[in-house]
């Protein structure tokens, strides 16, 4: 470990400082023999130790959302950084763009550093690294600042491609914030880390830093095992005898009805006439969202006059299917996106039609549907704020929870995940803004996920801060665009089925005569294209269509199952004829490895 906080161009006083540490904790004539080096061959030595270090870390997926009287100690016990708890004061930290930069200690003995004198929002204390191409690394920092409130600060890094978003948070005077972020090395070189804030006169303060290189092949590894953790649970299926006895060598058959993990597919009215489109979408999806047809500007094209035709029918169209619907949605914030006679409206004119609005639809499909977007994409616009009040969303939502309580009710918003340099929809400002929604409304989290290069290590370190909320996270409008579409969105689809947070995915695929919105899964005939083909494979390897086995000589066979309902059947050489039986395979929303026993006696 300690070869990785050896870092790249520091200087010789720090770059010593760091060295030693590394020898003091690894007593090796390996790391000794490199001690009298000239400067420049040392910092090769460092670097490429560092390039060519291999990780056996579990990656972390702790976040907190708290802000505490003292940081937790740093993950991967910092992982690249030197000093990271800065228990050496300044030594591996330097200034950026001016700040001066110092140790301090707090009333309670936590030592961490200091960015002051800043002069502009990119004064900070820094740290260089070696990135590797291709690598990629989860970071995460706890931070404070001298004085204010829900400070933005950025987590930052500087490289020979530009400048690179790691992660931001809401920071705080007289409390420490964890800042938990990830990026993907775009080339090989130095990178510099530094700590940026619009607000020029706080003071920056910065503890327990971290920095985790892992290869692609590392993070599939971490997919893979939180697959096995989250997805699936153990299953135990005992042959017995009309006597109770063990019956080994009985033969086993399991066949899954129905899978538990939601994946659906957006729909719109062209399905209802369009038979192949049909068949192609009901052997696939048991969840869906109505692309425009249940919007106000698609049911109330003219004032007073309602027409809720499509929508109905869709509705029917997924019952008839056993497809479960996401009610989508009751108010959309974009100025751009409202019937066309509602901008006009006086305020007292526009409340009225609102309440029309919700009372309307809402009661028209309550019970109908599993959620609600509320009041959609409030985070980068604020239509109804502007002229009805700064609480009309949390208003909103509490109407539409006492008019239809089961559903959860969404806050729907894009680029949280999917554009990290979006400052509106950081997975700070999206934790603010739950904050305003009222209390005893069951709210959940929907994440657009319109996607163009994905970055996955930021999108996971996303997911973990937003999961320290404890509530149910979907992704409910996927989709990639054009370039290199199939990879992407098979990236995202990986990331998200094995991130323990995710509840649930739709993707934002809705076919029409014209083309989709950005992405379709088919084309005219419903033939599948490249991407189509991602999610074929997707839900087979999530559907066990069947499986087969044989009992061992206590009568047990045991495998690992997706979360699902399943039927069984056992035969025995001495009672050929099936004895059958049904289980369900289930997750409580923090499984790990739960084990369902089924009991099968077998009649001769």
């Amino acid at each position: 470990m300690c070869e990785r906080r050896c870092i790249y161009n520091q200087p010789v006083p720090c770059l010593w400082f760091i060295f030693s540490h590394c020898i003091m904790h690894k007593q090796t004539t390996e790391m000794a023999q490199f001690r009298d080096l000239p400067r420049p061959m040392l910092m090769l030595v460092c670097s490429l130790l560092l390039a060519t270090s291999a990780s056996a870390f579990k990656y972390d997926h702790t976040a907190s959302i708290e802000c505490l009287e003292r940081p937790h100690g740093a993950q991967y016990g910092g992982g690249m950084v030197a000093n990271p708890e800065m228990d050496g004061g300044v030594a591996g930290w330097g200034s950026f763009r001016g700040a001066r930069v110092e140790g301090r200690v707090g009333a309670d003995g936590n030592r961490f550093v200091v960015a002051s004198w800043r002069n502009s929002s990119y004064g900070s204390v820094s740290q260089r690294f070696w990135f590797k191409k291709d690598h990629l690394y989860a970071f995460s920092a706890w931070v404070q600042v001298s004085e204010g409130s829900g400070v933005p600060v950025k987590a930052m890094f500087r490289t020979r491609g530009g400048y690179r978003f790691a992660g931001a948070v809401m920071a705080e005077a007289g409390c420490w914030s964890m800042l938990k972020g990830g990026l993907t090395a775009q080339q090989t070189g130095v990178a510099e880390l530094y700590f940026e804030s619009k607000n020029a006169t706080v003071e920056i303060w910065v503890d327990s830093v971290s920095l985790q290189p892992f290869t692609k092949d590392e993070w599939r590894s971490h997919q893979a095992e939180n697959t096995e953790l989250y997805r699936k649970g153990r299953v135990r299926v005992q042959a017995v005898d009309a006597s109770g006895r063990p019956l080994a060598g009985a033969n086993v058959s399991l066949h899954q009805n129905e899978l538990n993990f939601p994946f659906g597919c957006a729909i719109n009215k062209h399905i209802l006439a369009n038979t192949a489109y049909q068949n192609w979408f009901s052997s696939r999806f048991k969840h869906t969202t109505f692309e425009d047809e249940l919007k106000w500007y698609a049911t109330e094209k003219t004032q007073g006059q309602e027409d809720y035709a499509d929508a109905d029918a869709l509705l029917q169209f997924a019952k008839k299917n056993g497809v479960s619907v996401r009610g989508h949605n009751i108010f959309w914030n974009d100025p751009k996106m409202q019937p066309s006679w509602v901008p006009s409206l006086a305020p007292e004119q526009l409340r009225a039609a609102a309440d029309k609005r919700m009372n309307s639809v809402v009661s028209r499909f309550k019970g109908q549907v599993i959620h609600w977007d509320v009041v959609n994409e409030n985070l980068h616009f604020k239509f109804f704020e502007d002229k009805l009040g700064a609480d009309f969303s949390a208003k909103a939502f509490q109407a539409a929870h006492q008019l239809d309580s089961g559903p959860i009710k969404f806050l729907n918003e894009y680029n949280t995940l999917e554009q990290k340099g979006d400052a509106d929809a950081t997975p700070a400002n999206y934790l603010k803004k739950l904050k305003e929604m009222p209390s005893g409304v069951p709210l959940g989290i929907g994440l657009e996920g319109h996607f163009d290069a994905p970055d996955i290590a930021y999108m996971r370190s996303a997911l973990d801060t937003l999961a320290a909320a404890n509530l149910p996270i979907w992704i409910t409008e996927l989709d990639v665009a054009n370039t290199n579409q199939a990879e992407g969105l098979e990236q995202i689809i990986n990331e998200a089925t094995a991130h323990p947070a995710i509840r649930g995915i739709v993707i934002w695929g809705a076919w029409k005569p014209s083309g989709c919105y950005r992405m379709c899964l088919t084309d005219n005939s419903f033939s599948n294209l490249p991407t189509g083909d991602v999610i074929d494979k997707m839900l087979d390897r999530l559907k066990h269509k069947s499986l087969t086995g044989a009992t061992d000589q206590d009568g047990f066979f045991e495998t690992s199952l997706y979360h699902g309902s399943y039927d069984v059947s056992v035969t025995h050489q001495d009672a050929p004829v099936p004895s059958a039986g049904s289980f369900q395979v289930s997750s409580d929303g923090n499984t790990q490895l739960i084990t369902t026993t089924v009991q099968i006696q077998v009649s001769s």
